[in-house]
This record gives structure tokens, sequence and C-alpha cells, in this order.
């Protein structure tokens, strides 16, 4: 066996290839019968070799599935032949062939776990066929029959670069919610090691595009920033502006949560946000405990704040989120309210969020419920009590305190009073 190579030419005498087939069939058995897996290995890679380069696509894969079949084989031996065919692949141009030959592959690597880098790789091969062929769900549908994340000897960076694809076309066949599922299969710690930097703004941009449809502004701040903090964003000022930006935008368009609250004042100390004074200014009035004025607002910020030609889309180019922005005013505004008074008229509530009445009922019923404020309405007589009522617990601590308090006085004046006494009975 030691002539045996992948490229094994057929002799003069051998006329056919059945002939050429059956001499290495009768070597294969033999190296076979001998434990001689290298050499084994040899005959099965020159076997599908001779059929490829002959053009025999039928005994291709008629030998394919048969060798693989086989009791006894080495996994080297099959792992080899099956990586030789792998290679074949991306040579061949007729489609219906590299189909037919993709499919036979897929199929004798199925279950087996000493080929299942060479299944997936395939695999992709076929996704990224139907995908050309404009049947994303195809490609989707195959893609997701790979759990790549449970390989052993897949290399990390592969993984990551087969879920970040699975991720893609599943977000392309609108499958918003297995997009999510299959997203969480990356830890994100990976992205902290060196050579990351291309597949740590791939996955990001991905999270950004869904975290949009599902509306959550917050985690897309979050996405922003984690690519605002990427090393070959922040050497390029264009690129870190962009991204900070964003970062910003969203994050006051995100609902107010302790989570915001936190970012915010974590971004604010940014000393690039100097350079963005706009930015810096929208998002220092959302951190300040002042009412805003809505009509001024929009009338500075309009135009600053909008994409210039040849940036990304700004998320404030599109109308609908001005109106998200206003809601986000008027809730800062509840905020500062509730901070000032323990008392209020609705009228003059509503007069100092520019509202009418009822918007600005319905405004605070809503802040009541997330419960970021607390509130009563006594709409008999018109009044708003911001007043935050006491559990039974603190009700009992308050007032065994202040029992205690009285009792304290008590012992305090008998103490002085019989002090007294004794001072008069001496005189």
């Amino acid at each position: 066996s030691s002539g045996i190579n992948a490229e094994w030419p057929l002799r003069p005498g051998e006329k056919k290839l059945n002939e050429a087939i059956d001499k290495l069939l009768v070597l294969e058995k033999q190296t076979r019968g001998a434990g001689d897996a290298i050499s084994s290995s040899k005959v099965l890679v020159c076997i599908v070799a001779l059929c490829y380069k002959v053009q025999d696509w039928t005994l291709l894969k008629e030998h394919i599935t048969s060798l693989c079949k086989k009791r006894g084989h080495f996994k080297l031996a099959v792992t080899k032949m099956v990586q030789r065919c792998c290679e074949m692949v991306p040579e061949i141009e007729d489609k219906e062939r590299k189909m037919d030959l993709i499919e036979v592959l897929r199929t004798v690597t199925e279950g087996k776990i000493y080929v299942e880098n060479e299944r997936a790789r395939v695999t992709r091969t076929l996704a990224a066929i139907y995908e050309k062929d404009d049947v994303p769900e195809k490609a989707a549908k195959v893609l997701q029959e790979l759990q790549v994340e449970t390989f052993g000897t897949m290399e990390k960076k592969e993984k990551v670069e087969f879920i970040l694809e699975q991720m893609r076309l599943c977000f392309e066949t609108k499958d918003y919610i297995r997009t999510q599922i299959i997203s969480k299969k990356i830890s994100i710690k990976y992205f902290e090691g060196a050579d990351t930097e291309e597949l740590k703004l791939r996955y990001y941009r991905q999270m950004i595009d869904l975290n949009l449809h599902h509306k959550e502004y917050l985690a897309v701040s979050k996405n922003y920033h984690e690519i605002y903090n990427t090393t070959s964003v922040k050497e390029e000022e264009q690129k870190w502006k962009q991204a900070l930006q964003r970062v910003v935008l969203y994050l006051i368009l995100a609902e107010y949560n302790n989570e915001q609250s936190d970012m915010l004042a974590r971004i604010k100390t940014d000393t690039n946000l100097a350079k963005l004074p706009y930015y810096q200014n929208v998002l220092m009035c959302f951190d300040t405990a002042e009412l805003l004025n809505w009509s001024i607002l929009k009338k500075v910020y309009s135009q600053h704040l909008k994409s210039e030609t040849g940036e990304p889309a700004s998320p404030l180019d599109k109308e609908e989120n001005w109106d998200v922005l206003q809601m986000r005013v008027v809730e800062h505004n509840i905020r500062v309210l509730a901070k000032y008074y323990t008392r209020i008229s609705m009228q003059h509530f509503a007069d100092l969020l520019h509202l009418d009445s009822k918007e600005a009922e319905k405004r605070l019923c809503e802040q009541v419920v997330k419960d970021t404020v607390t509130a009563k309405i006594d709409r008999l007589d018109g009044i708003i009590s911001f007043t935050k009522q006491k559990d039974t617990e603190q009700i009992l601590n308050a007032w065994s305190g202040n029992l205690n308090s009285v009792m304290d006085l008590i012992g305090n004046v008998n103490h002085l009073i019989t002090k007294e006494r004794m001072v008069h009975q001496v005189s």
C-alpha cells in the first residue's frame, strides 16, 4: 500500500474503472484485516478520488455509501474519505451533481460524531445554495439541524460563525423567537479574547436588528455601547462618534428603570461625550431633576439629532420615535413632580405636563402601574397625593419606635420630679 495516493492513475492495462476499483477494494479488505488504519485511509481516499477523476458520479455516490456502511472500518479511514469528498464539493460546477453529493455526504455522516465537523460544513454549503436560489426557509431549516455548540472537536471560532449564520437566516425568515434562542448559545465572554473583533461586531449588529424589532431600546443602547468599546471602532473617530451617538439616542428612548438610570450615569462620565455637545446636553436633560419643555426640546435638537448625509440612519429620522421621545419627556416630568410635591391639583399637574387632564391622568396611571412613582388620585376633589403608603410592618415599626420614645420621656420626667422632691426635702 506504500504506492497508494489520492491521485493514483489508471494503468494502461486497466481499461475499465471498475477493474481498478475492484483491485483497490481487495487491497482495502487486506489493510482492514491487517489493522492498518493509515493504509486503509489511503485506499478509501484513492477510490473516491479515482471516481471523481473520471467524473463517474453514480459510482462515486455508491462507493461513498457502501464504504461507510462496511463493518470493521476504521474511523480514521472513513474520516479521511469524507474529508476528501468534502474537498470535491466546491470544485463541482454543476449544481445538481453538487447537491446530490452533498446529500449523500449528509446521509452517511448522520449520527457519526467523528465526522460531525464535515457534516456541518457541507450542510452550510447546502444552505448557501438554497439561499442563492432564493429559498431562505430551506436554508434556515437545514442549518438549524446542526447543534454546533455541542461539537467537541470544532474550534470555538467556527462554532460562533455557524451560530451567527443560523441567527442571520432565522431573522431573515422572520423567525424572531428562534433567533433570540439561538443568540443565547454564544457566550459574550468569547469576544474578550484576541482576534474576535470581526465576529463581535457581526454578533452585536445582528442583536441590534433583533432588539429593534422588539423595540427593546435599552438593549439596543447596550449593543451599541459594546461596539463603541471595540478597539477597531475606537481607533476611527467617525465610527466611535456614530456608535456613541446611537448609545445616547437609544438610551433616552428606553423606558426608565434602575438599569437605564445606572447606564445613563455611566455614559455621562465618558470624556468623549464632550466632543458631541448636542448629545451630551440632551442626555443631561434626562439626568437633572427639572421639568422639560417638549416644544423647546424638539425645536432645539430636532435637526442636530438626525443623521447627516452618508451616516447610518438615526432612530430620530423616524417620526414615530419622536413620539416615543415625547412620552419619555412626559414620564421624566412626572418623576420630577413626584419628587417635589406631596399633593397637587390635577389641573395644575396637567398644566405642568402641557397635557389635558385626561391624558395627564392616563400617563400618571401608567407610571403607577410600572411602580415608577407612588400616587393616589382623589377625583372628587381633583387632588393627586404622592405620599407612599406604608405597609403593615412599617406602621408597626413606627408605632413601636414612637412608643419607646414616649416611655423614655416619661422616665426622664419621673426622674426629674423625684430629684426636685429630694432637693425640697433637704432644704
